[in-house]
């Protein structure tokens, strides 16, 4: 599991929905899978699960609905469909809720749906941005357990980006440090301490010695806005 991590505005959206094929390279190039994410884009979506931050589960159809509309764009048919809808959503621990509408999930369980809809396709590569922000820790560290069941089940590689360094200094295996458009960093966590010179120091304390910059000045009015709207959905 490979964490972004970087200040608001630094880009890590931005990167996110480029190797999501969802905004086109002004310059430059990027591969996923080793497929062109401009000239390649349709081979790349193949390949891999995209869940962005805004919530984008259906809240007016049950989970297994939303997850039926995701198998069939997959192209997933007949029994297929309804044995990997059905292995996907046990794995996520949302079996026992899915006749239920999606707006009376949990935030927890509306983040687990999403990506049960992201990897029902079996992709190679999942992109998640800030998937737990809005949700409280136990929530969170249940997305986390199962992120981490995905990789090992499916093999998959996951990109993640976070603002909780708790996180991704125990979760990540790799993580790289966004500083205005550019990798300031990049590295196991231990390794970016040692670079340091700090082999006892904090991720938090890794992110300000690279970016200059600390988590708690936050983003702009309009990046506030999105999250507590973010955040009062989740519940």
């Amino acid at each position: 599991m490979f964490g972004l991590l970087g200040p608001n505005g630094a880009g890590k959206t931005t990167i996110v929905r480029m190797l999501a094929t969802l905004l086109r390279p002004e310059r430059g190039r990027a591969a996923v899978c080793g497929f062109d994410v401009a000239r390649q884009a349709g081979r790349v979506r193949q390949c891999i699960g995209y869940v962005p931050q805004a919530l984008s589960a259906d809240g007016s159809l049950t989970g297994y609905e939303n997850m039926l509309i995701l198998a069939k764009l997959a192209g997933l048919r007949g029994t297929q469909r309804q044995r990997r809808v059905a292995e996907v959503l046990a794995l996520m621990q949302l079996e026992d809720c899915a006749g239920r509408l999606v707006r009376t999930y949990s935030g927890g369980m509306v983040r687990r749906l999403e990506i049960a809809q992201a990897v029902l396709h079996y992709p190679r590569v999942l992109f998640l941005d800030e998937p737990t922000v809005g949700l409280d820790p136990v929530a969170r560290r249940t997305v986390w357990d199962k992120l981490a069941e995905l990789s090992r089940a499916y093999r998959m590689a996951i990109l993640i980006t976070t603002h909780y360094m708790d996180e991704a200094e125990a979760l990540c295996s790799r993580v790289g440090i966004l500083n205005r458009g550019v990798m300031a960093a990049a590295g196991t966590p231990a390794a970016l301490k040692e670079e340091m010179g700090r082999p006892e120091a904090t991720l938090d304390e890794v992110f300000a010695h690279f970016t200059g910059s600390n988590l708690e000045e936050g983003g702009n009015y309009r990046e506030l806005r999105q999250v507590r709207r973010t955040s009062r959905r989740l519940g």
